[in-house]
């Protein structure tokens, strides 16, 4: 019998396995891949953020020790946190990935944690002391048993097992293949003759439109970019089987169609794909019903709920769904959006908890709310709320705040307060 069982080794689930594992718990994680990670790793979105806002710090705790031990390990630099950015993306930290998922093993290893990689869950059932999960390993089904769970898939898989309901957003963001390209000098492109050349492959049918649709509507900014976090991959579901493949499969092949485009244009002849993330970034599928939801409003508002656990801090960032651009809006100064308890926790649950993209939101704030700092900060608060549960014997939404808060702190994450962090 675990203490927690974490389902996701991402960038919420990483943490809160850290996190029980250093509290004593006796914790199994449980993971698809082959390292954690998640979106920073293995998706290659790697410039996780944002853990500032106005000046100050908003987000700490085993995340961000991650982040800055990775840096140091690099001799990186770290942004300026006390300028406040034009643009948000100006905050986010650039992580080396291989150092990143090698700390993130590292330190699940010094917590004792019990890690499951190449797995994924195929049946869980709630019982009267936890839950009872059927895991398909390498070698077949295999039965494990959790006093608590926290679900970091991303997609609720593991509350949707359990039979809690979530809620389907359609239509959803579009996902992100991120890529490397080399071979060129930007600067020595005709890029009116580009435009054109891409204007008639598109009218031949050689593109197509759901080739690799680029973030700004245009390919001078994906070779600008060098193919860094520059396409939409339109009109997936990520959250199943059948339409991750779907993604996987599409991104590539009209990757391979662009990339044959290109290599035949002036000054990209010898136009190299240096890198390729393992599998698509997803931004959408589904949330929980939680027993707190967070709104848009909420969210713009800076509103600091009673039971709040950890703080977020991201523009609204809503991916078009036709995949041809963003709406970006900037919270207004000094403005903190906070998370509160009851949005990890599925309406009814006493011991299931979820951390990361799929907690309880509406569109507008999960747009922002996804990002991989709050889900850090989640996962964190998600696998404290977890053991604290265990220690009273009680369902999460009773467990005592104020000793939640108490081990927060002491694991250096910090909690919101009226006023913002560092103030009384």
């Amino acid at each position: 019998m675990f203490d927690l069982a974490v389902i996701g080794a991402g960038t919420a689930g990483t943490i809160a396995a850290i996190q029980a594992g250093r509290l004593g718990q006796r914790t199994l994680l449980v993971e698809k891949n082959g390292m954690p990670g998640g979106t920073t790793t293995v998706a290659a979105v790697n410039f996780p953020g944002i853990f500032h806002a106005w000046g100050r710090q908003v987000i700490a705790g085993i995340g961000w020790e991650l982040v800055w031990r990775t840096v140091a390990l690099c001799g990186g630099q770290m942004p300026d946190f006390t300028r406040i950015p034009e643009r948000h993306w100006q905050h986010q930290v650039r992580v080396n990935r291989a150092i990143y998922a090698s700390l993130a093993c590292e330190e699940l290893e010094k917590a004792e944690v019990n890690v499951l990689f190449h797995t994924m869950p195929a049946a869980i059932e709630e019982t009267d002391n936890g839950f009872r999960l059927t895991l398909c390993t390498k070698t077949g089904l295999e039965a494990f048993h959790a006093r608590t769970l926290i679900d970091a898939s991303g997609d609720a898989i593991a509350a949707g097992m359990a039979g809690y309901p979530v809620i389907e957003h359609d239509p959803r963001q579009p996902g992100t293949l991120m890529l490397s390209l080399t071979g060129y000098e930007y600067t020595g492109l005709d890029l009116d003759a580009l435009d054109r050349a891409y204007r008639e492959a598109v009218a031949a049918d050689e593109l197509n439109d759901r080739d690799q649709v680029f973030v700004r509507n245009n390919i001078r900014g994906f070779l600008h970019a060098r193919g860094d976090n520059c396409t939409h991959i339109t009109d997936i579901d990520g959250r199943t089987s059948a339409g991750r493949s779907e993604a996987e499969l599409r991104s590539r092949v009209s990757l391979l169609r662009v990339y044959r485009f290109l290599r035949r244009q002036p000054g990209l002849e010898n136009l190299q794909i240096a890198f390729m993330a393992p599998e698509c970034g997803i931004r959408e599928t589904v949330t929980i019903q939680g027993e707190a939801e967070i709104t848009g409003e909420d969210y713009v508002s800076g509103r600091l709920w009673e039971d709040a656990v950890c703080y977020s801090f991201y523009p609204i960032d809503l991916h078009l769904p036709a995949g041809g651009g963003i709406d970006t809006r900037p919270l207004a100064p000094d403005t903190l959006p906070t998370v509160p308890r009851g949005a990890l926790v599925p309406k009814g649950s006493k011991r299931l908890l979820v951390a990361g993209r799929c907690l309880s939101s509406d569109r507008e704030a999960n747009s922002a709310l996804r990002v991989q700092a709050t889900s850090m900060a989640c996962g964190q608060a998600a696998a404290v709320l977890a053991m604290q549960a265990i220690r009273e014997n009680v369902p999460v939404m009773t467990v005592n705040m104020e000793a939640v808060y108490s081990l927060l702190r002491e694991h250096k994450a910090i909690v919101p307060q009226a006023g913002g962090p560092g103030e009384t």
